[in-house]
């Protein structure tokens, strides 16, 4: 499994190093000392699990996941435990302590899922459909999420900008729905409309509309008045 070591400080990097040394499972495949060299590395290496710091000069641990299209695992380190809540908010597999106890690194590495059995490489990239995005990282004010799009029921086109609705949540990314939309899997993700796009396992009813449109509700309550077109569209794929 390809790990990543995130962190301003040396002697941190190092320890953490001299640390993962008794896990063999786990191959350090670089160093980042910044959001910057961070971002180039993750774009390089592809790794499975990224050891992030949360504070750093020029840009946070926080603000460097929300720059990334599709977040690898993340255990952030820190030596400031005020971020814990707004972490664990941010689904990382887990929140070490500097310094980092062995037995919490041990329990950290044992929460890590197998490394994915082909390498994201341009290689790979271009071989595969692009519908690889499986989560993404949320920000809405001090709260964080690292969200399973399969936890997504509603997208929602706000010019440059989406909101997801996923349980009682419905915060903004900087992403807009028609970049979203070419990197989801279309046996999963609908676009309902061109303001809408639907998780398809999480619709509970669809009804007849005027023109010859349908109206699809989906969980938490949200009703989407869909375009004839693609109410076609959805009818001859689900055979109604």
């Amino acid at each position: 499994m390809k790990a990543l070591l995130i962190d301003d400080e040396r002697i941190a990097r190092a320890e953490l190093r001299r640390l993962l040394a008794a896990h063999p499972e786990i191959e350090i495949v670089g160093e980042a000392r910044n959001g910057k060299e961070a971002l180039e590395q993750i774009a390089a290496l592809a790794p499975d699990v990224i050891f992030l710091d949360v504070q750093m000069p020029g840009m946070s641990g926080f603000e460097l996941l929300e720059q990334l299209d599709e977040p690898p695992q993340v255990i952030f380190t820190t030596a400031f435990d005020q971020h814990a809540l707004k972490a664990f908010e941010a689904n990382a597999l887990d929140y070490l302590l500097k310094p980092i106890a062995p037995a919490r690194l041990a329990n950290s590495v044992k929460k890590l899922s197998p490394a994915r059995p082909v390498a994201r490489s341009a290689a790979s990239s271009a071989a595969t459909p692009a519908t690889s995005l499986d989560r993404v990282f949320v920000r809405d004010g001090d709260r964080c999420w690292m969200v399973q799009f399969s936890e997504i029921v509603l997208l929602e086109s706000e010019g440059n900008y989406t909101r997801v609705y996923f349980g009682a949540n419905k915060p903004l990314i900087p992403r807009s729905l028609t970049l979203l939309e070419e990197r989801l899997d279309p046996a999963v993700f609908f676009r309902a409309s061109r303001q809408f796009m639907v998780n398809l396992k999480a619709i509970e009813r669809i009804d007849p509309g005027i023109s010859d449109n349908l109206i699809v509700s989906v969980k938490g309550g949200h009703k989407i008045d869909m375009s004839r077109r693609q109410s076609q569209r959805l009818r001859e794929m689900m055979s109604l």
